[in-house]
């Protein structure tokens, strides 16, 4: 059976506003994110995603809020990431109104949290989000890849796809792989890395990171993306999802 590619709108959301960047550094305000949305629903996007930027005590009542907002305005799954630390946290944003949860640093930190999550509501809400980049800083990884923490801005001395790899056996349902190097910029999904996880993770494979025409979607789903995010491309007009999924199909893919 084929599965549909998924096109996901990625909002970045700081101190209860949708911000976008490169490289996650200088940030720049893109709007509201109920409103955002809310629009990206009528437009069609198959899932969005909300990821807490700030990820304070503070940070998560407002990501909560906008979650709860959100949930009475679409009807798209909604997955929220940034700042789940425990399964309590998983719990709350469930009941805020998502439908998966990602989890990053905490689990790095405590991989078991990955499988206590996935016993608890099931691996199908859990999406483990890896930031990953070339190996900088002297670290060298059988892969070439390490991951990083904190939105990208801590490399740690792991290697991005044996830790995939590892989250796949731990019970997660997905990959979210984010190319640091390639997040924002526009110039196109990281390929070689896409390829490199897609050899070894047999779970769903989210691309996200550098997408700028339509064709660079094309190239993901063609590279073996389950599921297509992007961000910028999409808050500040240079791509709509109708556009997105038309090149898909016209390049053969199902889409919803």
């Amino acid at each position: 059976m084929t599965v549909a590619l998924r096109v996901i709108p990625c909002l970045d959301v700081d101190a209860g506003r949708v911000v976008k960047g490169v490289n996650f550094r200088d940030l720049r305000d893109a709007g509201d994110p109920v409103e955002l949305a809310s629009l990206y629903d009528q437009m069609g996007a198959d899932e969005i995603t909300f990821l807490d930027v700030s990820a304070s005590a503070a940070g998560r009542q407002t990501m909560v809020e906008v979650v709860e907002r959100t949930a009475d305005e679409v009807f798209v799954p909604l997955t929220v990431g940034g700042g789940i630390r425990s399964v309590e946290d998983v719990d709350r944003m469930l009941r805020a109104g998502a439908d998966k949860v990602g989890v990053n640093t905490a689990a790095i930190a405590q991989p078991e949290l990955i499988q206590r999550i996935a016993e608890r509501f099931g691996s199908q809400v859990l999406v483990l989000s890896v930031d990953a980049r070339r190996c900088q800083d002297g670290v060298v990884t059988p892969s070439g890849y390490q991951v990083t923490t904190h939105g990208g801005r801590r490399g740690v001395e792991l290697d991005a796809v044996e830790w995939a790899v590892l989250g796949q056996e731990l019970g997660a349902g997905e990959i979210l792989l984010n190319s640091m190097d390639a997040d924002g910029t526009t110039g196109g999904f990281d390929l070689e890395m896409l390829e490199a996880f897609r050899r070894v993770v047999a779970l769903p494979l989210i691309a996200s990171g550098g997408a700028g025409r339509p064709d660079d979607f094309v190239a993901a789903a063609a590279t073996g993306a389950d599921a297509v995010l992007a961000a910028s491309v999409f808050h500040f007009g240079a791509l709509t999802i109708g556009q997105v999924k038309q090149a898909l199909a016209a390049a053969g893919h199902e889409v919803r």
